[in-house]
């Protein structure tokens, strides 16, 4: 199962697994993220290389326009993840 949603604050909350299945709606969501924002990784338990993309495609869309994700809350398995990928020196992460 995952679920993503902007809470009023315009944050990106993820839950669950995010993987192939779910790209096209994580897509969806961050389309719709046009300035800095932070995502709230607390309650994803797993991200595929499809749900790594759709980050990697918003940091690089906001990035054209002097903006970024700041990625919160992540498990130490999905930081290391980041780490082993090279993410972490592409992302934010706190």
């Amino acid at each position: 199962m995952f679920d993503i949603w902007r809470d009023e604050r315009g944050e990106v909350g993820l839950a669950g697994r995010l993987d192939a299945s779910q790209a096209d709606r994580a897509r969806d969501v961050f389309a719709e993220v046009e300035a800095s924002c932070r995502v709230d990784f607390s309650g994803l338990e797993y991200i595929s290389s499809a749900g790594l993309g759709v980050l990697l495609e918003t940091q690089r869309r906001l990035g054209d326009a002097g903006h970024g994700l700041v990625l919160t809350g992540l498990s130490k398995h999905i930081t290391d993840l980041f780490r082993v990928a090279g993410f972490d020196a592409i992302f934010e992460i706190e």
